[in-house]
């Protein structure tokens, strides 16, 4: 049992490991583009949509309302960063039911990365609707003597959100080897129904606080005229 997918080498390019974590980071951005051009080739037929079209749109408008009731404000410009996120984690965790398939959210780098993208995020949208001064000088308020604690909690956020996710999935897939292994008869079908409910649930809370703190960068700013 691996505690990690990292842990999981297929193969060496030079120095560079070709893991599960990378193997199968790439088949859920596969499965994700595969979906995405079905179910544009569907949008051309509106009065009879497919049942694809159907389940997108319906996952689309779930997202948008939520981060509408979140963001308090049009997210038509953080719906596609933040959608994209949530597909992708949701993706990864679901199928980490599937026999021999490693989750890449189960390794700390790639959550690490996911929480990059979101710090990445955070001024750039917040520069986009504040500009460069505006949104900076937030940074020296209400004293210039808070930027050091401004900075520490950008910080500490992104890693609390990076190691938050990581610790999650990598425990729940940890706990339901082990329980697997135990007793394989009884516990497989609620130990796989607890993994798909926990991996909706961890990709839901991470969507919603990169949207919380997409928000909290743009609110509290006015935009640039």
């Amino acid at each position: 049992m691996n505690i990690t997918p990292d842990a999981l080498v297929y193969a060496w390019l030079g120095p560079l490991p070709v893991s599960a974590t990378l193997i199968n980071t790439w088949i859920v951005m596969a499965l994700l583009l595969t979906l995405a051009l079905l179910g544009r080739r569907q949008l051309g037929d509106a009065d009879t949509p497919g049942p694809l079209q159907n389940l997108l749109e319906a996952v689309v408008e779930a997202l948008r309302d939520q981060l509408r009731d979140i963001a308090q404000q049009d997210p038509a410009a953080y719906l596609p960063f933040v959608g994209t996120l949530f597909l992708f984690i949701a993706v990864s965790n679901l199928l980490g039911v599937v026999p021999g398939f490693e989750p890449p959210t189960a390794s700390l780098s790639t959550t690490a990365a996911l929480a990059l993208a979101v710090f990445a995020a955070v001024p750039w949208f917040g520069i986009r609707h504040s500009g460069v001064r505006a949104y900076f000088a937030e940074y020296l308020k209400p004293t210039p003597l808070m930027l050091p604690l401004h900075i520490i909690s950008e910080l500490s956020r992104t890693l609390a959100l990076a190691v938050r996710l990581f610790g999650n999935i990598m425990s729940d897939s940890v706990i339901i080897a082990i329980l697997l292994s135990v007793a394989p008869l009884i516990f497989p079908v609620l130990m796989h129904l607890l993994g798909l409910i926990t991996g909706l649930l961890q990709a839901y809370i991470f969507a919603v606080l990169a949207m919380v703190y997409i928000a909290a960068g743009t609110a509290a700013r006015p935009p640039q005229s």
